[in-house]
Formats: C-alpha cells, structure tokens, sequence
C-alpha cells in the first residue's frame, strides 16, 4: 500500500484546509481546467491527471470535486491508501456529499477493502450489486425469514405463495446461505387444488479477485410443483469506472429440461445504479429473449429504492412453480425497498405486476409481492 510522503500531505492539507478561505494568485479557471484534467484522467492519461489535479488543488484546496477526482485517479492506478483517506476525511465533514459517498463505495468494491460478499437483495434472484462496506463489515452471521406470492385469475384462479426461513454468514471467501422454502398452492380449476410442498437451497457469493465475483446457487424439492432442481450461476467482472459485466445460466428440471442464459452490464452513477439485462431462454423452436431495465437509487449506503421493467419471453425472476412454464410473452414492472428498522434488522419489500401471454393472443393479469426481514446476530459496532 502506499503511505508516502506526499499522501500525507496532500491528507494532511484536506484536513486543514478544506474549511479556510483561499485567496489563489493563479489567474485560471478552476472548473475549465478540473474539466480537462477530468478529460485526461478519462483518456487513460492517469499520471498526467494525477500531477494536474494536484497543482489545482495547491491553488484551490477547498474544490471537492476535485479531491474527489484525485481520489480516482488514485483509485485507477491501484493506489487504494491515500485514496481512501482523502474520501473519509472528505465525507467527514460532508457527510451528504452523494458524489464522495459514490467514491467511496467504488474504492471499496475496487480494493476488495474487507473481501465484500456481493449478496444483497435477501432473495433467490440476482445480487446485483456489491453491497456498502460498513453494511457487510456487520452483518457476518444473520437469520432470514421472508414471504412471496404470485396469483392470476385467468383462465382459472391461481394463488402460489413461499414462506421462507434460512441464515447465512459471511466467511472469508464470500457469504453462504442456507434455506428452506415451503411453497403453497390453491387454484379454483376443478377438481381444486390445495398443496403444500418443502424445498431446500444453498448459495454461494464467492469473491474470485479484486474485480471477479460470483452466484453460485442450487435448490431441491422432492414435490411436484418446485422444480425437482434448479442450478444458476454468474459470473461479474468489474471495470474501470464503476462498469460491471456478468453472464451466467439457470437450470431447471421440472417434467423437462429447461436452461435460461443472461447477460447483463452495471454503472454507478453518483448515487444510482443502472443494469440492462438480457435473458435467453432456450426451446425446442430456438432462443426466445427478453429484455429488463433496472434503476437503483441509493439514499445512503443502506437504503434504496428500485424500479424494473421489461418485456419478452424469458422470466426475470426464477421458475419456482411448474406453471410458470405455461408464459409464452410478458410485459412487467417491479418495484423494491430495501432499509434497515433498527441496527440489527433489515427490510426488504417488492411488488410487481405482469401483463402476461399464457396461451395464443390470450393475456391475463398477474401480480407478485414479497417481503424479507434479516436479522444480524453478531451485529459489530
């Protein structure tokens, strides 16, 4: 790590001077040329940048944004050190500032800081992103209980719901999970039907390398309406930038065999967070697709709120029921919260609503909720 010096002082100054008035003799234009060391830094020109950026902050050593940008030029070249500690003396004394606080959770994810698990949606889906540093720091060992459901009424009435209870805790090289899931049907066709059926499921958030992560997941029930197994996994790569990539592939076994590829990209943007998504859903007739949009606004380093949208073929969110296999095109929206209520327990919310095509030129209605309580037992201050 680098501890040179120089990082000192230029700490040092932030903490010093941030707050005093500075009365520069340079006559230049400080948001001309933060805009094109910016420039530079974008072009791959890092030292370049480095050495410009400092000059300007001799001359103005109150510009935020420009201490912000240092901080990713050091960030860039791997120079975690001196980066992270201009941004905490920063947040400091601007706790609100959502660009540092957007820095931060980028040198975090880019300096594998406290080798991060990347779980944090408290559900089977996707993970999506890496979660907050502080946040993973407490929650190492936690219990889970949540609720799910999934009805329509045509052509006949169909209410499916979860109830789940698990615990996971996060080891060295990522988090694991542990669950039961006990699924319940009712439908209205005749003769009705009322079920209830148990699956069991393990998950793997494993940490490959500074900028490599994945979802390893597999499931089993020996009922007849959770698949008999469901396997996924993905695979992310970080970028500079705050550019994330995955791919992976879901498998199901039901009366048949059923797999469903996905590719998606991720950007941090100040305090949002955007991933397209396409899946594609292998059948007898060829590859169908479908296509999602997700938008995550982050008020603090805990709570968000998500919106998702998309239309095609392929489900965005797992088969846990035989006739889920019966959609042919849907067009959805999902919404989510995520929050914490006390420092010990955390909450997870959705709903959704599917415009979706279950037989030729027919559609129907379908809506979805859920909702996850986390609870942390080794809750470190």
């Amino acid at each position: 790590m680098q501890n040179s010096f120089v990082h000192f002082l230029l700490i040092l100054s932030l903490s010093l001077l941030l707050n005093l008035p500075v009365y520069s003799q340079i006559k230049i234009d400080p948001e001309a040329e933060y805009s094109r060391i910016r420039s530079l830094a974008y072009e791959g020109n890092l030292i370049e940048a480095e050495i410009a950026v400092i000059s300007l902050l001799d001359s103005f050593p109150d510009y935020g944004d420009a201490w912000i940008l240092l901080a990713r030029i050091y960030g860039w070249q791997e120079k975690f050190d001196p980066a992270i500690s201009i941004l905490d003396s920063l947040i400091l004394r601007e706790p609100n500032n959502n660009d540092a606080l957007e820095a931060r959770r980028d040198l975090a994810r880019w300096s594998n800081e406290n080798q991060l698990a990347t779980e944090d949606s408290l559900t089977v889906v996707q993970p999506g992103i890496i979660p907050s540093t502080d946040l993973e720091k407490a929650r190492k060992t936690d219990l889970r209980a949540g609720y799910y459901f999934d009805t329509f009424t045509e052509p006949y009435g169909r209410f499916w719901q979860v109830f789940q209870a698990g615990a996971s805790h996060l080891f060295s090289f990522g988090r694991v999970i542990g669950g039961i899931n006990i699924g319940n049907l009712h439908t209205n066709i005749e003769p009705p039907v009322k079920a209830t059926e148990i699956q069991f499921e393990a998950q793997a958030y494993p940490i490959i390398s500074k900028s490599d992560y994945a979802w390893l997941a597999y499931a089993y029930s020996p009922g007849k309406y959770f698949p008999s197994h469901r396997i996924s996994a993905e695979y992310w790569h970080s970028f500079k930038y705050a550019w994330v990539a995955s791919a992976g592939m879901h498998y199901y076994y039901f009366n048949r065999d059923i797999f469903i590829g996905t590719l998606s990209v991720e950007k941090y943007y100040k305090s949002w967070w955007f991933s397209p998504r396409v899946y594609f859903y292998f059948k007898d007739i060829g590859v169908t697709t479908s296509y999602y949009l997700t938008a995550r606004k982050y008020f603090n380093d805990i709570t968000w709120f998500q919106l998702t949208a998309g239309f095609g073929t392929a489900p965005d969110e797992p088969f846990d029921i035989e006739t889920d296999i019966e959609r042919l095109s849907a067009y959805n929206v999902r919404l989510a919260y995520y929050t914490s209520i006390t420092n010990d327990l955390f909450l997870r919310a959705g709903i959704g609503y599917s415009r979706e095509e279950y037989a030729e030129s027919l559609w129907r209605n379908r809506f979805d909720g859920s909702i996850t309580l986390i609870y942390v037992l080794n809750n470190r201050k």
